[in-house]
């Protein structure tokens, strides 16, 4: 077993990885290889339709390798906040840009190449049914909220980041890595849905990188963003 990356977490700089000492060859390799399974996880699912969902997946994995490999679920971002108002401020101007650049940006610009994305199986039966947007909320708010930014951000970005040595630019690139596996764990909404969810994944990476590796950011944007997307389906204003 390879020994834990990150020992002093309260070392870190704001925006950037902790980092105390620097990564050895064979931390860097493992790290890759968990971003290299974790992208067969992905696309095995999403794309060929052979490995279960990855999220349940990478959520498990993602749990137990952080634990294992740092000691601690706070080396994914899972610590908590020095101002709640500040993250939940932040989450809500990350949210309200996604919403904007995918309305007035990203739809307008696919639909020159595209179809229109499409929505999620069931999603359909949201319009006028109180109880069944009530269900869509709890799934949002576990499934996608927790689920997915523990499985992409928390872990996948983490481990990708380490596998470049955990620089600033190889934190960036990981946002940018990270963000296309995050559009293809949305396959199923066709090409469009693919950037658009893409796009998506850029923002929740780049707060995750620029909020001090504050976890809870991504989290409540999330949720921010599908509980705005199923009020909107419950209310019939969705094309």
């Amino acid at each position: 077993m390879t020994e834990p990356i990150n020992s002093n977490l309260n070392a870190a700089e704001p925006g950037s990885f902790p980092s105390p000492r620097k990564l050895s060859p064979a931390q860097r390799r493992f790290s890759l290889a968990e971003l290299a399974v974790g992208s067969v996880i992905v696309i095995g699912h999403n794309v060929y339709h052979v490995i279960p969902n990855e999220v349940p997946i990478l959520f498990v994995l993602g749990l137990i390798s952080v634990r294992l490999r740092d000691g601690s679920w706070t080396a994914m971002g899972l610590r908590w906040p020095a101002s709640w108002r500040r993250t939940v401020l932040f989450a809500l101007a990350v949210a309200a840009l996604r919403i904007l650049l995918g309305t007035l940006v990203i739809d307008p610009l696919t639909a020159h190449f595209w179809p229109p994305a499409v929505g999620p199986s069931g999603s359909d039966e949201i319009a006028g049914h109180a109880l069944v947007a009530l269900q869509w909320f709890l799934l949002i708010w576990t499934f996608a909220a927790f689920g997915e930014e523990i499985g992409y951000r928390g872990y996948l970005l983490k481990r990708a980041a380490e596998a470049g040595g955990a620089s600033k630019a190889a934190e960036w690139a990981a946002v940018l890595i990270v963000s296309v596996l995050f559009g293809y764990g949305h396959y199923y909404k066709g090409p469009s849905g693919i950037v658009d969810s893409g796009m998506a994944g850029l923002l929740l990476g780049a707060a995750y990188v620029l909020s001090g590796r504050n976890l809870w950011v991504c989290i409540l944007a999330h949720g921010f963003i599908d509980t705005f997307g199923v009020a909107v389906a419950f209310l019939g204003w969705s094309s």
